[in-house]
């Protein structure tokens, strides 16, 4: 979803920031075919598929989030078991597209401190040692990593030159084999599900 609006702001000539979230919403819904609830409650999350309970969390939690342009703020609001899968989705995401660069570059990068606190929290370990790594490197390699990054595609682009952070997206790859990040996410929903509760 972030990438999504980093590439509208680029290219777009203008656009309304007030009307991306939901855009982005129409067209997750249409183009997965898959239904948002905006409302869970202990039945939908019991009756929901492993294959499809991650995903379903997330779109609630976005759904409950709506308005990006406080993500941060509402985020902090909501209780650790929300928080925890959020900022670990937000991560995947951004690291299977375009590496950890792409995750401290984009507006999930604020979440980078607590990164390896909700990776503990669901106990994906191997995971929260790359995520204390990775958080080390970014903040003493960070005139390094962001000198080109001016707000272009060319600076974005270019900042990936010699980066420091390189080298941790393919441990990261690597990790799923040795820690199922998937699986521990799953997990922790069905043990904490009346945290995802949102009757």
């Amino acid at each position: 979803m972030k990438l999504l609006s980093v590439i509208l702001k680029l290219f777009a000539k203008k656009t309304d920031e007030s009307k991306l979230p939901e855009e982005i919403d129409d067209l997750r819904t249409q183009h997965m075919n898959r239904t948002v609830h905006k409302t869970l409650t202990e039945n939908i999350i019991d009756e929901t598929s492993d294959d499809d309970l991650l995903q379903m969390v997330f779109d609630n939690l976005s759904a409950i989030q709506a308005d990006y342009s406080n993500e941060f703020e509402t985020v902090m609001s909501w209780n650790k078991s929300r928080q925890a899968i959020y900022i670990i989705w937000l991560l995947e995401a951004e690291v299977n597209n375009g590496g950890f660069n792409q995750f401290y570059s984009n507006s999930s990068g604020e979440f980078s401190v607590f990164l390896p606190e909700v990776l503990k929290l669901v106990g994906a370990e191997k995971f929260e040692v790359l995520a204390k790594k990775a958080n080390d490197i970014f903040e003493n390699e960070n005139q390094k990593i962001t000198q080109f990054q001016d707000g272009t595609i060319e600076g974005f682009s270019k900042s990936y030159e010699d980066n420091p952070l390189n080298e941790l997206d393919d441990v990261f790859y690597e990790l799923y084999n040795e820690e199922n990040l998937h699986q521990i996410q799953i997990d922790y929903i069905r043990k904490h599900k009346l945290d995802f509760v949102n009757q």
